[in-house]
């Protein structure tokens, strides 16, 4: 264990050299607090067993004194091994690593014992160095962007993506939450249940604005990673788009989406279709509207330009640049919901351009951080592979086809597939064309299911299915739905509990197939 620390240290010492050089180019020395430093180590040598509330806290390079690091990095190892903690023991461990010479020798150790009469402001005193060294890493991120930026082959997007990755990185590294006591949380706990209790609409999360859906999850849950996947043409933009429209219009639930397939206009374009009812050909400019359109058009489409809505058409974002976007969105404009469409256009660190599969699980992995930190649901598009087109029977879609990781389907809480048998051409019935299957195949905190939608073409929009037409399926993934005269609908049967939620109507959609 010893040895790991030996590689800190020696690449604390080299950061050291550097910052010092930095300090002989600006005439000022680095942020440091050496009396600090061995406050905190006089500390742990006269009270052994702070040492763990110390060690998730400070690592070796937290010290800016080469001696002071040494020893800090014996005590650790000492402590990795349960060993007794005391000025001898130290010395010895010291002594293995050649190093009790140049930190002062047994007699600096004696002194630092007597630096401090109790650990009593440990804590204070451990925020002190943390502070320090952060300002020390800054610093020194600071200096390596200078540089980087006199070099005219490193691109601007390269130097931005390091720049990010290396702020992320630090603010990660140093974003450590307490342990909590379940007292602490049950009483959090019953906060939320009672903020729940006093909603009408029966959810616990961000309404989806599809009914069906809602009865499943009971709203999108804070802190979630919700990945909806299916095959190209088969909608999820349309899927998405009318779910952030409902939200926004229907529920005045501030929503951002980030759209990196589309342009920001083509995206209001579409959502024009769904709203005013005009055929896509005229919106998008191939046919002339009529005077009696332009006004259907601009009286439409009021409520939607009042709406919470925003969106961003970054090409090709970045982890880092989206996380940046994200915090700003949700301290200035209270976005409760981001969507992203789609995963895999984002990219990953720079490190692992080339490696596609690692890139695309450290995007997921870095989605699901991001949503809990700022405590929201994200919602991301994601592209299933072509197996799916050469399975046989009703080509339905399974976690195996998620595209390029099986990190994706690991790190979301929710993972939804959107599949219309029509696409296939295995809709016989002329009514169940559009019908579509929502296939909720992982459910963290709930159950999997299918919730059956349908599809309308001319307005480019998904749409529930109402329980007279078309109960909710039997969740057991098969596809196949109950008859209208379920026990659910039936007036003899079950109530439903989620008549709180409303018809079809509250989220706006027009029903008359």
């Amino acid at each position: 264990m010893a040895k790991s620390y030996v590689k800190k240290g020696t690449q604390g010492s080299n950061q050291i050299k550097n910052l010092e050089f930095i300090g002989l180019e600006t005439g000022r020395k680095p942020p440091q607090a050496l009396d600090i430093e061995e406050a905190v180590l006089g500390a742990l040598l006269l009270e052994p067993n702070s040492v763990a509330d110390v060690l998730d806290l400070l690592n070796p390079e937290c010290f800016y004194k080469e001696a002071n690091r040494k020893i800090y990095m014996a005590i650790s190892s000492l402590a990795s091994t349960h060993s007794p903690i005391d000025i001898y023991t130290v010395a010895q461990e010291l002594s293995k690593t050649d190093d009790l010479e140049s930190v002062g020798g047994p007699y600096y150790l004696s002194q630092l014992s007597m630096r401090i009469g109790a650990a009593a402001h440990l804590d204070f005193h451990t925020k002190v160095l943390l502070q320090k060294y952060i300002q020390r890493e800054m610093i020194s991120i600071s200096h390596e962007v200078q540089k980087k930026s006199y070099d005219d082959t490193i691109t601007v997007d390269d130097l931005l993506d390091s720049t990010q990755q290396q702020l992320f990185n630090l603010a990660e590294k140093n974003m450590k939450k307490e342990t909590q006591s379940v007292k602490d949380i049950l009483n959090e706990a019953i906060d939320e249940l009672q903020a729940v209790q006093e909603r009408t609409d029966g959810l616990s999360g961000v309404p989806s604005g599809y009914t069906g859906i809602d009865r499943v999850t009971y709203g999108w849950q804070a802190s979630d990673l919700i990945i909806i996947a299916a095959r190209p043409a088969m909608g999820k933009t349309a899927f998405v788009l009318t779910m952030a429209r409902n939200m926004s219009v229907e529920h005045k639930v501030p929503v951002a989406v980030f759209s990196l397939e589309m342009s920001s206009v083509q995206l209001v374009k579409r959502l024009m279709v769904s709203e005013t009812g005009l055929s896509a050909e005229k919106i998008r400019g191939g046919k002339k509207l009529e005077p009696y359109e332009w006004e259907q058009l601009n009286n439409r489409i009021n409520q939607l330009s009042e709406a919470p809505l925003y969106i961003d058409d970054t090409p090709s974002l970045s982890i880092y640049e989206f996380r940046s976007k994200a915090r700003r969105l949700v301290s200035n404009a209270g976005v409760k919901l981001i969507i992203i469409d789609y995963l895999q256009l984002m990219t990953g660190p720079p490190e692992l351009k080339g490696m596609r599969e690692q890139e695309v699980s450290s995007i997921s992995r870095s989605l699901k951080a991001i949503a809990k930190e700022l405590n929201i649901p994200i919602i991301a598009l994601s592209q299933l592979s072509r197996a799916v087109e050469t399975r046989g029977g009703a080509k339905r879609p399974q976690l195996s086809d998620l595209r390029e990781s099986g990190a994706i389907e690991q790190d979301a809480d929710i993972v939804m597939f959107i599949h219309r048998p029509d696409y296939y051409g295995m809709a016989e019935d002329p009514s169940q064309v559009g019908m579509t299957e929502i296939i909720i195949a992982k459910h963290r905190n709930g159950s999997v299911c299918d919730v059956p939608m349908r599809f309308r073409h001319s307005e480019v929009r998904f749409v529930d299915v109402t329980d007279a037409a078309l109960d909710m399926p039997v969740g057991d993934g098969s596809g196949e739905y109950a008859s209208s005269e379920s026990s659910m609908n039936s007036s003899g049967g079950m109530s439903d509990p989620f008549a709180a939620l409303g018809s079809n109507d509250e989220f706006g959609n027009n029903m008359d197939f």
